[in-house]
């Protein structure tokens, strides 16, 4: 589940960065159109996603980085910021 919520994440932000972040909106409704006429665009042509790793590696990765976090939330190690 979580690698479908990281999905919905980087739409959200793609679309913040291509769209919202160049625009000047008035309104919700001034929002919510340019964010429909992006996706309009974007599915016009659509292209999927590629992972560039396999799942073990992405796994892997995500499985040390949580690691690291409980090692820090533990108190056992001081964050990056703190050093």
């Amino acid at each position: 589940m979580r690698t479908g919520i990281n999905l919905v994440e980087r739409l959200f932000a793609e679309i913040t960065t291509k769209r919202i972040r160049r625009g000047i909106f008035r309104s919700v409704s001034d929002l919510e159109e340019a964010i429909h006429d992006y996706l309009d665009h974007h599915n016009a042509d659509p292209k999927p996603f590629v992972w560039t790793n396999s799942a073990e590696i992405i796994l892997d990765k995500e499985r040390r980085a949580l690691d690291k976090l409980e090692t820090i939330n533990a108190g056992n190690q001081r964050s990056e910021w703190e050093h």
